[in-house]
């Protein structure tokens, strides 16, 4: 039995109202009125498609043991660099073991459902126990555009593999067809669209129907034989329409998230299926329909196993924890769409050293440090002489990862001076749960609800970026829970 084990995902903190863009950029193009209702996530200014993935993935695994996973992929048509895998940095963050196997699935908004379908065919041909397939986007439309609107940000991660699955896959079929219906080449920020209408009526309106009667004809099935289905489709009058046409009530539509995230593009098929999982119940059968340059069509059934995995943050967590981003032009800078003043001391960004990234590689990754095998006291970065200084152990040290364990703030300070994308900067000593204790940066939170004792969790940021060489550094931030 081949199917999914797990599932997380990962929604930003940022919620923007639609109405706040249209209101500061409404004056260029009236028409985008149809589109300004409801809100949408913005990533912060420290996060990437690699950062959320990690996110996903960690909210996903949740106590299973990375030593069983082999192989990791990520889908994402925004991912941070274009010649150095990313789906290989997401596994240094998250400690996996040398040997696994990793892939990037990109330049497609099917690319999380094709991701998805190839780590079951790994798993049911024996290569690999267990998959993590991750998907994330953070696509970016012009100021003033419908797009600016309707696209969001999010991820999605999904742990497939044997035995006792929640959701055991029953079919796959897929359908290409090369739709120019958006895209955009290595040189372009933002996202090219044909005419509207015509996306909506000979794009998502025939390639799905299309996809889902193939998939129908292959397995001989009917509508009526699953109680929901997960279409990847953002817009509310295409989707009625396609579901309408093949005999589909509103009551089995997923709700697409349009209304609270936004079109996340090559997570919003897997993002659709978390938020269906979480309300699933055993026995059901959900179908899903990727689309993006075709259509991939997967038919799920849940197990009984489902209800051991509901204590995720999934979606649903993840809505209600947001904090309005209500300033249009802070939304800009955080896209880093308008120059600002940064001062001195933003204008000097230290070279990344690429040999001691790679000679300190998890240390800054995953937080590797050790764990004395005498008093049992963790420490980081790695120790060979125990710091406890009632015991002072030489050489006595096993493994220890700090990056998903739950610390407490001990100290903490706002800094006015030093340059911020969201100022002011907040850092300060964390003190573990279980011991150690790291000055880190402090992120997704306001000074005012800071205090000494707050409970903070481990958050994968970008660090900062230096762009004159191409790099982009990756580490850990405390964001309190």
């Amino acid at each position: 039995m081949v199917g999914i084990i797990s599932y997380g995902a990962y929604i930003p903190r940022y919620r923007m109202s639609r109405k706040a863009i249209f209101s500061a950029m409404g004056w260029l193009n009236s028409a985008t009125a149809s589109v300004a209702r409801g809100e949408k996530a913005v990533s912060n200014y420290d996060e990437d498609s690699i950062t959320m993935a990690v996110t996903a993935a960690l909210d996903c695994l949740n106590g299973c043991p990375n030593d069983s996973i082999g192989g990791l992929s990520l889908s994402s048509t925004t991912a941070p660099y274009l010649e150095r895998q990313n789906a290989a940095i997401c596994a240094a963050a998250l400690a996996m073991r040398p040997d696994i196997r990793t892939a990037d699935f990109c330049a497609s908004l099917k690319s999380g459902t094709t991701a998805l379908i190839y780590a079951c065919d790994a798993v049911k041909a024996g290569d690999i126990e267990r998959f993590l397939v991750c998907a994330a986007d953070s696509r970016q439309g012009k100021p003033g555009s419908s797009m600016e609107h309707t696209l969001g940000d999010g991820a999605a991660a999904l742990l497939v593999g044997k035995g006792d699955v929640i959701a055991e896959l029953k079919g796959t079929y897929s359908l290409t067809r090369d739709f120019p219906d958006y895209r955009r080449t290595h040189e372009e920020r933002f996202i090219r669209g044909w005419e509207e209408r015509w996306v909506r009526d000979e794009g998502y309106g025939k390639i799905i129907p299309e996809a889902l009667a193939g998939f129908l004809k292959k397995y001989r099935l009917k509508t009526e034989d699953f109680e929901k289905f997960v279409i990847s489709c953002p817009v509310d009058s295409t989707l009625n329409s396609i579901c309408k046409k093949m005999g589909i009530e509103p009551a089995r539509i997923q709700n697409n998230l349009m209304d609270r995230v936004g079109d996340t593009g090559a997570a919003l098929s897997l993002m659709m299926l978390v938020a269906a999982f979480e309300e699933a119940k055993a026995g059901e059968r959900i179908l899903v329909l990727g689309y993006g340059n075709g259509c991939d069509v997967l038919f799920f059934q849940v197990t009984d196993q489902i209800e051991k995995i509901r204590e995720r943050m999934g979606i649903k967590t993840h809505l209600e924890r947001k904090e309005n981003l209500e300033n249009y032009l802070k939304y800009l800078v955080y896209r880093d769409l308008i120059p600002v003043d940064t001062g001195i001391r933003g204008e000097e960004v230290p070279p990344v050293r690429v040999s001691l990234m790679q000679r300190e590689g998890k240390t800054l990754s995953a937080l590797y440090g050790s764990k004395c095998k005498q008093c049992g006291t963790p420490q980081y970065p790695r120790q060979r002489v125990c710091i406890n200084p009632q015991c002072g152990a030489i050489d006595k040290m096993e493994d220890y990862y700090f990056y998903d364990k739950i610390g407490r703030i001990k100290s903490f300070t706002s800094d006015y001076l030093a340059f911020s994308i969201d100022p002011p900067a907040i850092y300060g000593l964390v003190d573990f749960e279980e011991g150690g204790r790291l000055y880190l940066d402090i992120t997704d939170c306001r000074l005012d609800s800071l205090k000494v004792g707050t409970s903070v969790k481990m958050s994968f940021r970008r660090r900062y970026a230096d762009k004159r060489r191409g790099l982009y550094a990756y580490f850990w931030k405390a964001v309190p829970i």
